[in-house]
């Protein structure tokens, strides 16, 4: 006789019970006051990527740092060395901007992992935890592909979105790009 699955309510709550307790709060826009001599851009948690800028020289445009997080350890992030208005986002950056930035993220990309294995992603606004700009990188995984993507030839194409994330990969010397999500970075390997 085969045991009723009353048990898999409790199991659930369980594994809820153990998650990390580390897990951040995404931040809201408003709290996002990284101004570089002030107290929140020394001591807040969510203007750390913000104290690194400060560690390079102001003619940097871009820069990499490994992924800190120890759950992350094949994922690296790319900054955009200059602060930004609020929460650093991607439509801050003029086109030209945008433009270098994604490029310089690529080719450190493709070095690091290899023609066509990259993928490149950027969270939404509201489940950033951090206020700097900053893309995820990784090799990508290919189970994350969908049918929801548009097929882009040239980098000065790629969007700038408001209202949502947006992640990248490379096929067949153009681009899959994925709009409308929020979370973008799990399409990448920890």
């Amino acid at each position: 006789m085969r045991r009723p699955h009353c048990f898999m309510p409790a199991l659930l709550l369980l594994l809820v019970c153990l998650s990390p307790l580390s897990a951040q709060t995404p931040i809201s826009p408003l709290d996002c006051k990284c101004v570089v001599g002030t107290p929140d851009f020394e001591k807040a948690r969510n203007c750390s990527l913000c104290r690194e800028a400060e560690k390079h020289p102001p003619d940097v445009e871009v820069f990499f740092l490994k992924d800190i997080n120890p759950r992350k350890p094949n994922r690296w992030l790319a900054l955009w060395r200059p602060h930004l208005e609020g929460m650093h986002n991607l439509h801050a950056l003029s086109p030209d901007q945008r433009t270098r930035y994604w490029k310089a993220a690529m080719a450190k990309a493709e070095e690091m992992w290899g023609a066509g294995n990259w993928g490149l992603a950027y969270n939404g606004e509201s489940t950033r935890t951090q206020c700097h700009l900053h893309l995820h990188m990784g090799i990508f995984i290919t189970a994350a592909e969908n049918s929801k993507f548009k097929v882009v030839s040239r980098v000065e194409d790629f969007p700038a979105p408001q209202d949502s994330g947006v992640w990248i990969h490379p096929v067949g010397g153009k681009f899959h790009v994925h709009l409308g999500e929020q979370i973008t970075e799990t399409v990448l390997k920890r």
